[in-house]
């Protein structure tokens, strides 16, 4: 199928890795191969991978350390019948976090879920990030693709610098610009006000949140460094004004 203006299955697949916070996991059962299915707490890497915190006394992962195939269901949480609402099963393999990723990893995972501070640093958990092989888009009728990792991950080649200044930009949008956050919120994505935060940022954009309601501000061009983010948020800000 290809993209349309009206629909474009990558931007929603991205967007659906990035919003999401829950997911059912599916696993292989070690000694039988019989499924398993739970649900889980989920973040997103930079390039849009998923990220779980798990503890290795549960079932799923003992699954995964004997057989990392997994396969993680998300879907949009739309109100009504949620069969209406779109929704993508990713197949990947689940990976302990590299020592080198791990700060990182566990920042993310904090940010988008800050009462796992309380258990992050108990021995038995650990953190986890789904390498995916493919995904499988549901979007409604006629909406249904298979994508290939390079058409929902997002690219960080030549992004080092931006991942470098990402926490502290983080910091700062929280720390001193709560007002301009809202504006993203309300004025560019049409959401409702609220103690709106960011939780991340990437080259091709950034990751919002109030309570249980998550956002993704796309940026119309991607960023790879700490002064082109700063110049587009900046942007952002000056469009979402002139809106009010």
């Amino acid at each position: 199928m290809q993209p349309t203006p009206e629909f474009d299955p990558g931007m929603l697949a991205k967007s659906l890795l990035r919003r999401s916070r829950q997911g059912a996991v599916a696993t292989l059962m070690a000694g039988n191969g019989d499924p398993y299915c739970s649900l889980v707490n989920l973040a997103s890497h930079p390039d849009g991978s998923p990220i779980l915190l798990i503890s290795r006394l549960a079932i799923h992962t003992k699954n995964i350390l004997a057989d990392s195939r997994v396969s993680l269901m998300l879907d949009e949480r739309a109100p009504g019948d949620p069969l209406e609402g779109a929704r993508i099963m990713l197949s990947g393999c689940a990976e302990v976090a590299e020592e080198g990723d791990l700060e990182l990893v566990r920042r993310r995972y904090l940010a988008a879920h800050p009462s796992a501070e309380d258990f992050v640093s108990f021995k038995d958990f650990s953190f986890f990030r789904i390498i995916p092989t493919g995904t499988h888009l549901v979007a409604g009728f006629g909406r249904i693709v298979d994508l290939k990792p390079e058409r929902f991950l997002t690219d960080l080649a030549g992004a080092a610098d931006l991942l470098e200044a990402e926490a502290g930009a983080v910091e700062h949008m929280n720390a001193d610009h709560r007002d301009t956050m809202n504006l993203y919120a309300t004025k560019l994505l049409g959401a409702a006000e609220g103690d709106w935060r960011c939780t991340g940022c990437d080259p091709e954009g950034m990751d919002m949140q109030s309570g249980q309601a998550v956002l993704r501000l796309a940026f119309p061009e991607r960023v790879t460094n700490g002064t082109e983010l700063r110049k587009m948020l900046v942007r952002l800000a000056g469009e979402a004004r002139a809106k009010t």
